[in-house]
């Protein structure tokens, strides 16, 4: 009911049929913005050109040698002094992947949200409904993020989360800290017979324009009241911008939840990243990306391997900007996993997945 109460108000925003010729003036901001975003992409699969469907643990470009759309949505954005909302629907393998545990109705809401200026003197903001995720430094938007594909790390961590947000930015916007209710780790609806909310926050530091430090948090329990397990999350990363062609970003998430109702024992996994980014022209750019991921007791990433489940991966990106608006982006992929999982169906047992991926991504 609170989703469709935000999209009829959206829609309400959209069509309402008192706006004058003032409002629409070309040389005048507008409160409301409409746009769009589609991510069309090819994956080949150098271990099995006639599979389909990528690793399980991997929940972007999911769909391989076929062509395909990973993200693709329309928005609606209202803001003003002291009231903003978001509205968007999409579809695309990202929103497969990512929102196949919600119920089919609320599988395409890519964005739901309202915000109230809480204070005239301080930017304090409230926000509810469905949000981007506080935690990480890849969003599901590609041509946000450095690299075509996303690390281990962010697919598996929220790219969206539902619920409250407070948040804060200090007038010279060096600082920025949020508090999160949530309905769980990566949910709109919250799972059966869990009536515990989950929490969360992030801190971010940005001294200039070079250096970003950040820190999110994430407490909750995924499991039933009944069989409540307490999951503890933190992700720290920071960005750093060399000089005018060089930047770099490192990462970290560390996790531990328990093993049974009440331990004081608890499952453990961590996973560091870095990227290196070099930008030779305003059109051309490259990145490098290293990345390790440890997930022992297979919390995240199920595994009947008696040590787990262990990714380590690397690639190489090259970004070609069309124009404002479009760019051709391409990757080559490897990853190699503790067992087979890193070449779904494999039927030679197989532990790495090489790949290369290209895409298009446009804006408008």
């Amino acid at each position: 009911m609170f989703l469709k109460r935000i999209g009829c108000f959206l829609i309400g925003i959209i069509f309402t049929p008192n706006l004058s010729a003032q409002d629409l003036k070309v040389d005048e901001p507008s409160n409301l913005k409409l746009n769009a975003y589609l991510e069309a992409y090819y994956l080949h699969d150098f271990n099995h050109a006639s599979q389909k469907s990528q690793p399980d643990f991997i929940y972007n470009f999911g769909r391989s040698n076929e062509p395909n759309i990973n993200l693709a949505f329309i928005k609606a954005a209202y803001a003003s002094d002291k009231f903003r909302a978001n509205f968007a629907l999409a579809d695309g393998t990202y929103m497969r992947a990512n929102y196949a545990a919600e119920p089919h109705h609320l599988r395409n809401i890519y964005q739901a949200n309202i915000g109230f200026k809480l204070s005239d003197e301080h930017k304090l903001w409230l926000d509810v409904g469905v949000l981007p995720s506080h935690i990480g430094f890849e969003s599901a938007v590609g041509i946000e993020n450095w690299t075509l594909t996303r690390s281990v790390l962010a697919d598996n961590s929220p790219y969206f989360e539902t619920g409250a947000s407070i948040s804060y930015t200090s007038q010279n916007g060096q600082w920025y800290l949020s508090g999160l209710v949530l309905n769980g780790w990566q949910r709109i609806q919250r799972a059966d017979d869990n009536s515990t909310p989950s929490f969360g926050h992030q801190l971010t530091y940005k001294p200039n324009d070079r250096l970003v430090l950040n820190s999110s948090s994430f407490i909750g329990n995924e499991q039933s009241d009944q069989d409540r397990k307490m999951r503890y999350f933190h992700n720290f990363y920071a960005q750093y911008k060399l000089n005018s062609f060089w930047s770099v970003l490192f990462g970290l998430d560390l996790g531990a939840e328990q093993r049974v109702r009440g331990s004081q024992e608890y499952n453990f996994w961590y996973a560091p990243v870095a990227i290196v980014k070099y930008q030779m022209t305003d059109q051309l750019s490259f990145a490098a990306r290293a990345e390790y991921y440890r997930d022992r007791d297979g919390v995240i990433v199920k595994t009947n391997a008696n040590d787990g489940f262990t990714v380590e991966g690397y690639s190489i990106n090259v970004d070609y900007k069309l124009s404002d608006s479009m760019t051709l982006r391409s990757e080559l992929k490897s990853l190699n996993c503790s067992e087979a999982l890193c070449s779904k169906a494999n039927a030679n047992g197989a532990q790495d997945n090489v790949t290369l991926t290209s895409s298009l991504a446009v804006s408008f």
